[in-house]
C-alpha cells in the first residue's frame, strides 16, 4: 500500500511506458545532448507530479516508466514532456537547430502501454538492459 500515491480523495498508481522517437529517426541524442534531454525530461515530470521509475535515452528514441497522475491524461503528459524538452534542447544546441530547422525535435506520436504491478520490474529491467528487444531500433 505505500507505493500507492494520494490526493484528497484518490489513491493511484498510474504507470505508464512511453517511447517516442526523434524526428526521421536521426540519431542526435548523444553526448551533451541526451545528458540535458534527461534532465529536462526529469525536470518536467517533477513539475507536472509524474514520477519517473526509469527511463533511457537512446541516440534516436526514449523510453519512460513513468507514474502520471489520474488528473492528467496520458496524451497530455507527453505534450508536456516532448514539448518542453525540444524546445530548450532545439534552443541550446545549435547542431540540432541546423539539423531540424522545421523547430521539430521529435516525430508526431508516441508508443504506450499501461503498467500493472506484477509487469514494472519487467519493463523496468527492458529499459535499463541494452541490446534487449524493446530499446533496438528497428
Amino acid at each position: 500500500m505505500e507505493a500507492y500515491k494520494r490526493g484528497s480523495h484518490t489513491v493511484w498508481d498510474c504507470k505508464y511506458h512511453l517511447v517516442w522517437v526523434t524526428k526521421y529517426r536521426y540519431a542526435v541524442l548523444g553526448g551533451d545532448v541526451g545528458t540535458r534531454c534527461r534532465e529536462l525530461l526529469r525536470e518536467t515530470a517533477r513539475a507536472h507530479e509524474m514520477v519517473v521509475h526509469a527511463g533511457s535515452i537512446n541516440r534516436d528514441h526514449v523510453h519512460m516508466l513513468v507514474s502520471i497522475p489520474p488528473r492528467l491524461s496520458v496524451s497530455r503528459a507527453v505534450q508536456h514532456l516532448k514539448g518542453r524538452s525540444s524546445h530548450k534542447l532545439l534552443s541550446e544546441f545549435a547542431i540540432l537547430r541546423k539539423r531540424y530547422w522545421g523547430q521539430h525535435l521529435w516525430a508526431r506520436g508516441y508508443w504506450v502501454v499501461s503498467s500493472g504491478n506484477v509487469i514494472d520490474e519487467m519493463w523496468a529491467e527492458c529499459i535499463m538492459k541494452p541490446g534487449s528487444p524493446t530499446t533496438t531500433s528497428t
